[in-house]
C-alpha cells in the first residue's frame, strides 16, 4: 500500500483519504495503526465494487445522509463505508475474517 505525504490532500480536518488504493496524508500526520487499518478496509471496500462504483455510492451516499442528518459531518461519519471501517479500525484480526461485501450490512 502506498503512502504519499503532501500539504495539500486530505482537506485541512481529515488525516487521510484513500484514492485507489493510495494513501494521501496531511504531511504533519502521522498514521496510527488503527488509521491505516481503517484505510486498509476502504481498499478492501474499493476492491469489491471495481472502485469507480465506489466512489459513486460513496459520494452519493454521502448527500443522502447529509440530507437526512442536515450536517455533512454526521453524513460522512453515516456513511455506510465508513461505519463499517470506523467500527472495526482497531481489530487487528478484522481483514483476515471480514466477508465480502459486509459494508452492506452498515447500510
Amino acid at each position: 500500500m502506498l503512502i504519499v505525504r503532501n500539504k495539500i490532500l486530505p482537506f485541512k480536518g481529515f488525516i487521510a483519504i484513500n484514492l485507489c488504493g493510495i494513501i494521501f496524508v496531511r504531511a504533519e500526520v502521522k498514521l496510527s495503526a488503527s488509521d491505516l487499518r481503517h484505510e486498509k478496509i476502504h481498499s478492501r471496500q474499493m476492491a469489491e465494487l471495481a472502485y469507480i462504483p465506489f466512489y459513486t455510492i460513496y459520494f452519493m451516499e454521502w448527500i443522502y445522509r447529509s440530507i437526512r442528518y442536515q450536517s455533512f459531518t454526521k453524513g460522512y461519519y453515516n456513511i455506510s463505508f465508513e461505519r463499517e471501517a470506523y467500527l472495526h479500525q482497531h481489530d487487528r484480526k478484522y481483514l483476515r475474517h471480514r466477508p465480502r461485501w459486509n459494508f452492506l450490512n452498515y447500510w
